[in-house]
């Protein structure tokens, strides 16, 4: 299924404990149909201390964003802080009306010039030829 929600759009999140916060998308996994909102769904983790390659991680409670499912989350007008209600497929389909509008404006003008340019010719029948 496409994605609708991409990295960087701002969401507000529907459902759970963290509902009607904001934030920004960090990361999409499409595959397991789930976003990661920067700020919300926070976990915490008892971290060790640990050495790699020469440096110390520290010991302590580290925090750190969990996945959220997409269907708990929507896009946000980022001007308004509103839901964006229309989503890429509407604003797509709206462009779309606009055009063939456009092309029935401009077929009907052309329709009525080729009309005027047209020569009348007129039919004669046997009788009147006579």
């Amino acid at each position: 299924m496409k994605m609708k929600i991409r990295k960087g759009d701002r969401v507000r999140v529907m459902r759970g404990d963290d509902k009607d916060k904001v934030g920004e998308v960090i990361r999409v996994l499409p595959k397991e149909n789930r976003v990661v909102v920067q700020g919300v769904n926070l976990a915490s983790k008892h971290q060790k201390q640990t050495q790699m390659g020469g440096k110390t991680i520290p010991a302590g409670i580290r925090e750190f964003e969990v996945p959220i499912d997409l269907s708990n989350v929507a896009l946000v007008d980022s001007a308004a802080e509103k839901e964006a209600k229309e989503t890429r497929r509407t604003r797509k389909a709206r462009a779309t009306e606009e055009v063939k509008a456009e092309k029935k404006t401009t077929r009907a003008k052309t329709a009525s010039s080729t009309k005027e340019a047209k020569p009348k010719t007129s039919i004669k029948t046997d009788a009147e030829g006579k």
